[in-house]
């Protein structure tokens, strides 16, 4: 690979690993724009919605963990880097 080639490539978007904990610890990996249509579908079987689900996909992509762990833990699911 040549050295233009290699400027020319894009970063690659994270990949993300969800955690259903209520669900016998279900997982799916995401891009991170699905996080919240992925969490908020889990929730949904359960007849709950949260404001919480953007949050926490906003937070997730900007890599702030201590926000993702703290609502995680309020939504039951885990998120991490795939």
């Amino acid at each position: 690979m040549s050295i233009i080639d290699f400027r020319r490539r894009r970063p690659v978007a994270p990949t993300f690993v969800v955690v259903d904990r209520l669900h016998g610890r279900r997982a799916e990996e995401v891009p991170g724009e699905q996080i919240a249509a992925t969490v908020s579908s889990w929730l949904a079987e359960l007849g709950v919605e949260s404001p919480l689900i953007d949050a926490l996909e906003s937070a997730a992509q900007n890599q702030d963990w201590p926000t993702v762990y703290a609502l995680g833990e309020r939504l039951s699911v885990d998120v991490m880097v795939a």
